[in-house]
């Protein structure tokens, strides 16, 4: 079905050096632009972000630093890429939590006012959350054809999840799936260590995620100031910040793990003392 405009609408996407609004950089954008002509205009640029682009992010989406030396800085396009959006509405996946925000920082970084009063934002991403719902019932219904009844309560909800994962471990039997660094492998076996490990967003040190595992499986703080740095190192460096942690309103179980952290990060451990 063609779109309904009536005036230019721009579909965009980021890559970046992270997913910091504050701090993270653009390192390539790619724009769409369909007019109620029914024209479609592609404008695609890397950038040089001028700070260091992570390993860990090159990995996922293969640009590195020597790929953006040479390119102009997001300053240097700006003001082009400004006229170029002028008077469109703007079209994204998960364009309203993180690249419409990143894109105005970017504007503003480089003293261009991106004007967002009067143009209207369709967030794909949530079209396909809000009609294509991940709750339980749904799930049931998707994977066991049956209706959930008495949803909400805990036994029928237990049972429900329970004949959910079997339907699809016979659903995805053999069914390949590629990740972001381009391998292929079969995630969804009959193995609950692979189920783990596929189902987890990230290997989590405490239960809620405020501590994970690098990749040399260290414990790096995953929020605040110091993320991504290891909790020994900004322990050793900064104990206050440990304190703080333990007078703050975290969960018990994480500071239970900052305190095992804390103590390994001391030269002269003399015991715990969590209670």
């Amino acid at each position: 079905m063609e779109l309904n405009l009536t005036k230019p609408i721009a579909f965009f996407d980021l890559e970046t050096t992270g997913l910091n609004i504050a701090k993270d950089r653009i390192v390539e954008f790619s724009v769409l632009k369909v007019t109620p002509e029914g024209e479609e205009i592609i404008k695609t640029s890397k950038i040089n972000p001028t700070i260091p682009i992570p390993k860990e992010v090159s990995e996922i989406h293969g640009i590195y630093d020597k790929d953006v030396i040479d390119q102009p800085t997001f300053k240097q396009v700006a003001a082009d890429l400004n006229q170029f959006l002028q008077n469109c509405d703007l079209a994204g996946y998960n364009a309203l939590r993180f690249d419409i925000p990143l894109l105005v920082e970017e504007f503003l970084r480089a003293g261009v006012d991106f004007e967002m009063r009067n143009r209207r934002v369709v967030d794909v991403q949530n079209i396909f959350h809000r009609m294509e719902q991940r709750t339980l019932s749904a799930a049931y219904k998707f994977y066991c054809d049956k209706n959930l009844e008495d949803a909400h309560t805990a036994e029928a909800d237990t049972i429900a999840t329970y004949e959910v994962l079997k339907a699809q471990l016979d659903r995805y039997k053999e069914t390949p799936l590629k990740d972001k660094k381009g391998n292929v492998f079969t995630p969804v076996v009959n193995d609950m260590k692979a189920l783990s490990e596929f189902t987890a967003r990230t290997k989590n040190a405490d239960l809620t995620g405020q501590i994970i595992f690098n990749e040399k499986d260290e414990e790096v703080f995953n929020f605040g100031k110091f993320k991504g740095q290891r909790v020994v190192d900004v322990f050793n460096k900064e104990p206050q910040y440990y304190d703080w942690m333990m007078k703050s309103d975290f969960p018990l179980y994480t500071k239970k793990v900052i305190q095992e952290l804390y103590f390994k990060s001391r030269p002269n451990p003399q015991g715990l003392i969590f209670k």
